[in-house]
């Protein structure tokens, strides 16, 4: 009974089978016949659709390749393995691959680690995108790397922003006064905060005027570790030896480069631009005068965008119940006001 059910079966089958290769055979001239009527010309003009369906009877019935008139087995073949490579490149790009917002989105976030961070390769950038919740692997990161530019080294930018906190810098800066005279002021400008601790005014800045200027204004604010300036002969050896002497090392500007020392000369700019412009100097008094005034304004009042709109010496924000009406400060003999709310 178990010997006539299988050979049922294998009768059956081998039926099916029969039928199935028919079908497929006659597929298969029909497509040929119809690549022959729409080309009209020999050898005829085979499409990429029609090698898609070749290798899809490959894939499926290897021996429709005994069928085949229009091609040889073995360009059949060729194809098949083409698009079997084609077909998994796309399938393991579309597995992986990330919106185009997000990738656009992660690779100028890579560029910036790339640039921010001095020493940091693909492994560094890999494991911090790892902890911000980005599923990356350090193959496609080393990729992007490659189109990013040589990494310049550090320069003054990065040694300011890397003794901030423990830096100053100093510079002196000419003011001509109504009679012609020649004044020569000094500024000592703390870089944390941006915020004026010394200025004074003389006519003849000597060596040891500067070396008691300098002590005086680290007198009343801490000492930095560090003190830039330029290569002005006026310090000379006696204020080298008081920077000694205060524990404070000296940082010189190479010859004619003022954009080492930016933040000072920014401040310089500022105090011509909003305070000596306006005003014709009279003597060495009344300089040392507005200068000392514009100061307290600068520090106490004016706000800096670097500070994200506060003032070197941080000033209270008023809310709208702190008062209903709104007062004017005069500062710097009106040439700049303050404004604050009081009650009634």
């Amino acid at each position: 009974m178990r010997a006539i059910l299988s050979t049922f079966v294998y009768l059956l089958t081998f039926r099916f089978r029969r039928r199935m290769s028919l079908e497929i055979e006659l597929l298969a001239l029909r497509h040929q016949l119809g690549v022959l009527q729409r080309t009209r010309r020999h050898p005829p003009m085979i499409t990429p659709a029609d090698r898609l369906i070749w290798s899809w009877f490959y894939r499926f019935y290897p021996q429709s390749l005994r069928w085949l008139r229009i091609a040889k087995p073995e360009t059949v073949i060729k194809w098949h393995r083409r698009g079997f490579l084609f077909y998994w490149r796309y399938k393991s790009r579309r597995r992986g691959s990330l919106p185009r917002v997000v990738k656009d989105e992660l690779r100028r976030l890579i560029f910036q680690m790339y640039s921010e961070n001095a020493s940091w390769g693909s492994g560094r950038i890999h494991g911090e995108l790892q902890k911000l919740g980005y599923k990356i692997s350090k193959r496609t990161i080393a990729k992007w790397l490659k189109r990013m530019p040589p990494r310049p080294p550090p320069g003054w930018r990065t040694f300011l922003d890397n003794h901030m906190h423990d830096a100053a810098a100093m510079d002196m800066f000419v003011v001509v006064t109504m009679s012609f005279r020649l004044l020569f002021a000094m500024i000592v400008l703390s870089l944390d905060r941006r915020k004026i601790l010394h200025v004074n005014a003389t006519e003849h800045p000597t060596q040891n005027w500067l070396a008691n200027e300098v002590t005086e204004a680290f007198a009343k604010h801490s000492r930095p570790n560090y003190l830039i300036r330029d290569r002005d002969r006026s310090y000379g050896r006696k204020f080298s030896e008081r920077m000694r002497e205060l524990g404070i090392r000296e940082h010189i500007t190479a010859k004619q480069s003022p954009w080492q020392n930016m933040y000072v000369e920014r401040a310089i700019w500022t105090i011509r631009r909003e305070c000596l412009d306006h005003v014709i100097i009279m003597s060495e008094g009344h300089l040392r005068r507005l200068l000392n005034k514009y100061v307290d304004y600068y520090n106490h009042s004016r706000t800096h965008y670097s500070l994200d709109q506060d003032c070197p010496t941080p000033r209270p924000q008023q809310s709208l119940n702190d008062g209903n009406r709104i007062i004017s400060i005069p500062q710097v003999g009106g040439l700049h006001h303050r404004y604050e709310r009081r009650v009634g």
